[in-house]
């Protein structure tokens, strides 16, 4: 399909009428608003017209010929209606479903126009939207927005499975290669790989509970997690990664709190913390994990000697796909996926400078006052290479 006018807006509504299921997409570009604040009215419509012909082409490349474009001029949003009454592939691979068309159109104008395109599609429903085309949009640019987070969030899940792997791994590979290990070093590193395993096979079980289109703690249930078996924990899952950075990770016991979140999520919570302060720290550098508890909350703390986080990055770098400035490897994933799992324990989570010179992250739990629903095991002692200085601040 060639590229075509676009109707207006009041047009498109008055096409569709009363019909119902029709998909609508919408592409919206945030540069028109703020260019027109910037440079001025006339550089907004420039920008408009050339988007406006993009957009026609973009979609001419993957739409029917009954679908139908819309825009309003001085409008940033674009929308394109499926409307065509037959809507079959025209050749094997072209199905332009909604999910994959507006995908290929927003890929084509961020290419085309090399500014940020939001995008998402909803379906039109002629008793509800033939009065309301711009809530129209709006719901189908905050559906898109919410599938894009939440694939990103499935995938910071996948990405942090990675930790107990890689744990796993670890301590097999130095049983299967070390022939020399003495029995009782065996059987420690062999019951850390075995808990290891047993939380990636909980977290594997509960990865589809966690969602961010229901972020309420669930009702009815009462997690708990009893820090001082979680910190044993967080200590054995961090002890190869801080052996491989030649840097000390001292964890001071916390006491016998109690807090109102899944053990192996706190777990995941605070190793993903720790590793990220060795993968940006300095080398051979310092970490501390400790506990301030008070009556109703407990505040973990994990500080560093590194070269800490910039005051504006403090809020943006726990926002999805979003990294500081720095050297290292990583896909901003981490901390997003920490943020969620802390708030959605009804916590806090936050990032400041560290009395040791680096960043200091603080999570606020609430406290529980009862035995926790499952202690974790600790098979390890204190490891070589970690400190445990016996300490909890109250």
């Amino acid at each position: 399909m060639s590229a075509r006018a676009a109707l207006t807006l009041g047009a498109l509504a008055q096409r569709l009428g009363a019909a119902t299921g029709i998909p609508i997409l919408a592409v919206r570009l945030p540069q028109l608003e703020r260019l027109a604040w910037e440079r001025g009215r006339g550089a907004a419509r420039r920008l408009e017209r050339r988007a406006s012909r993009a957009f026609a082409q973009s979609a001419g490349r993957v739409l029917r010929a009954g679908d139908v474009l819309a825009h309003d001029p001085g409008s940033d949003v674009f929308a394109a209606a499926l409307a065509a009454e037959v809507r079959r592939p025209a050749a094997p691979g072209t199905d332009p479903g909604a999910r994959t068309a507006i995908a290929r159109i927003g890929a084509a104008l961020e290419a085309s126009l090399q500014l940020e395109v939001q995008a998402g599609w909803t379906n039109y429903d002629g008793a509800r939207d033939a009065h309301a085309v711009p809530a129209l949009l709006q719901r189908a640019l905050a559906h898109g927005a919410l599938e894009r987070e939440r694939f990103a969030f499935f995938s910071a899940l996948g990405h942090e499975l990675r930790t107990p792997l890689a744990s796993i791994r670890g301590y097999l590979e130095t049983l299967l290669k070390d022939d020399a290990i003495d029995p009782h070093t065996r059987r420690r590193f062999t019951g850390i790989a075995y808990r290891e395993s047993l939380r990636l096979s909980r977290l594997v079980e509960g990865l589809f509970e966690i969602s961010l289109l229901d972020l309420r703690p669930s009702a009815g249930t009462a997690a708990r997690a009893q820090l001082a078996s979680v910190f044993d924990a967080v200590r054995d899952a961090t002890f190869d990664a801080a052996r491989k950075a030649g840097a000390t990770v001292e964890v001071e016991p916390p006491g016998e709190a109690c807090v109102a979140i899944d053990a192996d999520r706190l777990i995941l919570v605070l190793v993903n913390l720790i590793e990220n302060a060795l993968k940006h720290g300095r080398a051979q550098g310092r970490v501390r994990l400790r506990c301030r508890s008070r009556e109703a909350t407990a505040r973990i703390v994990i500080d560093d000697d590194g070269p800490g986080v910039q005051p504006d990055e403090r809020d943006t770098i726990f926002a999805l796909g979003t990294r500081g400035r720095t050297t290292a490897a990583g896909t901003g994933l981490g901390l997003a996926l920490v943020r969620l799992l802390v708030e959605r324990a009804g916590g806090l989570i936050t990032v400041g400078p560290s009395p040791l010179g680096g960043a200091r992250f603080a999570v606020t739990l609430n406290r529980t006052h009862g035995a926790a629903a499952a202690e974790i095991s600790s098979t390890c002692g204190v490891m070589k290479n970690s400190t445990s200085s016996l300490v909890c601040e109250r």
